[in-house]
């Protein structure tokens, strides 16, 4: 019965990678990383940390929010320990999970998506027990010139032999190799989705094709998006303001349900305890979407159910 109750209330990180011929698109949660080795020794990270120790923005985040951040205290008033988040003692400002702890642990992702030079790369994703023991670049420099799967075998244990094992310690290889003579394929279009929007927001990038042929040519990455706020109104803009279904009526920005016009909730909104300085601005939010919203965002205060 304690394993099943241990079991509802525990968490865990995520680290999500898709890879589409030239394109990586990856979603973080916590303190697993994901990084690539370029061709030509460039180490660059796709991830970021959420640990409150080393991310100052997620401790003023979390702060705003009403959490504590501080170490453990011990006998005498000594602190021990990396930063931590109470109550819970969590050392991540976000996580999958972790019912036990404030809502201002949250599981929204950090997304990053990159375009690969014709050159190809090297992923590597690992769990914390891996960058606990390894910097980037020692990850990287550890395995090259080995195929993918006895790369992972050498990342862990080198981060053993270094270390030891004190915690998780997990390693997956990808290498995307370009075929001989291969041409870079060209970017898809970009479609208009409503999901996708939630996950990160577009940046402004020179498109053209005299561009994109010169960062093949020198091995260069492409950075094509990057979203890190906890906060679901940034990530969706003002973009779909006046969206509408078929029928005429709104549609719910998440679940793509339809509203009557006085059934949406603005995401613009503050909490559903706060008053709205944008009630009429959308996109907007059915109340089941929104309940979540303010559970991700940690507005709503603990153990209050909305109905």
């Amino acid at each position: 019965m304690a394993c099943l109750s241990s079991g509802e209330t525990s968490g865990t990180t995520a680290t999500f990678v898709i890879v589409d011929r030239w394109t990586v698109t990856v979603a973080s949660v916590g303190d697993s990383r994901c990084i690539l080795d370029a061709q030509g020794g460039a180490v660059s990270s796709l991830t970021v940390d959420h640990r409150l120790e080393e991310n100052v923005e997620e401790r003023k985040r979390v702060t705003a929010s009403g959490g504590e951040v501080g170490r453990l205290s011990i006998v005498g008033g000594v602190e021990v320990g990396p930063l931590r988040c109470w109550p819970g003692g969590l050392c991540l400002s976000r996580s999958i999970g972790d019912m036990d702890v404030g809502e201002f642990i949250v599981p929204v992702p950090y997304v990053k998506q990159v375009k690969l030079s014709n050159a190809g790369g090297r992923l590597i994703v690992a769990s914390d027990g891996i960058w606990d023991a390894l910097s980037s670049e020692m990850a990287a420099k550890s395995c090259r010139g080995l195929p993918a799967e006895l790369a992972a075998k050498q990342v862990v244990k080198e981060a053993l032999r270094t270390r030891g094992l004190k915690d998780d310690t997990t390693c997956i290889v990808v290498d995307i190799i370009p075929p001989d003579n291969s041409i870079q394929p060209p970017t898809p279009p970009k479609k208009h989705n409503m999901l996708r929007a939630l996950l990160f927001r577009k940046k402004c990038h020179d498109s053209s094709s005299k561009l994109s042929k010169k960062l093949s040519a020198i091995g260069t990455v492409e950075e094509l998006f990057e979203e890190g706020s906890a906060m679901l109104a940034e990530r969706l803009g003002n973009d779909y303001s006046t969206s509408q279904s078929t029928s005429g009526l709104f549609t719910c920005v998440v679940c793509q349900i339809d509203l009557a016009p006085s059934e949406g909730i603005s995401v613009h909104a503050g909490s559903i305890f706060s008053t709205s300085s944008k009630p009429w601005q959308g996109p907007f939010l059915c109340a089941d979407c929104r309940n979540k919203k303010d559970a991700m965002e940690g507005k709503r205060p603990s153990g209050v159910k909305v109905a």
